[in-house]
């Protein structure tokens, strides 16, 4: 297959990467700092990353940041850049991509578990979290031929959490987290959420 994974410089992103290139398929590396580069919060950028590249048989987004702020200090530039990045970001490389998506093509995006566990200074990541996953099950109803949407909601990685200062032993890393993202390319499933084995919110 074919497949864009848009964030691949990020720790998660990275590891998807090369996980789907161990498996054999044609893997398009994309971020601002790649050739051709990509600013999801820019529409025409994102037009402009398309051309390039063609049609598609997937398309990863492990792309978007939102604001880690207590509720009461959120700016409007924060809570602006949280909607503008990764809920509209993904959003719009998702609808502006359905036209280079081959018959069958898959979108994955991410969300995260705050949308089910949220935790102090959360607000706008888990609301955002929360969105796409609204989208991901109404878009999956307008997708024809045979195309598919999934998201993934990975908890913290190990990786990330060591950097934020937190215990990263309770959490899988990034290389773990990926099996996610292959699952996702993979099954037939759609309209659905993907979680990490072993880290799926009570009820899943």
């Amino acid at each position: 297959m074919k497949i864009v994974v848009l964030g691949a410089t990020g720790t998660i992103g990275k590891a998807v990467l090369e996980l789907l290139q161990s498996k054999g398929h044609e893997v398009i590396a994309a971020s601002r700092s790649t050739n051709p580069s990509v600013n999801i919060t820019d529409p025409v950028t994102i037009e402009q990353f398309y051309e390039q590249i063609g049609e598609v048989d997937a398309i990863v987004s492990v792309a978007g940041e939102a604001a880690f702020v207590p509720v009461d200090k959120l700016t409007d530039d924060q809570i602006q850049l949280s909607v503008n990045s990764k809920l509209l970001g993904q959003i719009n490389m998702v609808r502006k991509g359905l036209s280079r998506l081959r018959p069958n093509g898959v979108a994955v995006i991410t969300g995260g578990f705050l949308a089910y566990n949220p935790a102090p200074q959360t607000a706008m990541i888990a609301m955002v979290n929360a969105g796409l996953e609204g989208f991901t099950k109404a878009a999956a109803l307008d997708l024809t031929q045979g195309c598919r949407i999934l998201i993934v909601h990975p908890p913290w990685v190990a990786e990330t959490a060591a950097a934020l200062g937190m215990d990263p032993a309770p959490w899988p890393n990034a290389a773990e987290t990926a099996q996610a993202y292959l699952t996702a390319v993979e099954s037939t499933k759609t309209g659905e959420a993907i979680f990490v084995e072993g880290y799926a919110p009570a009820g899943f």
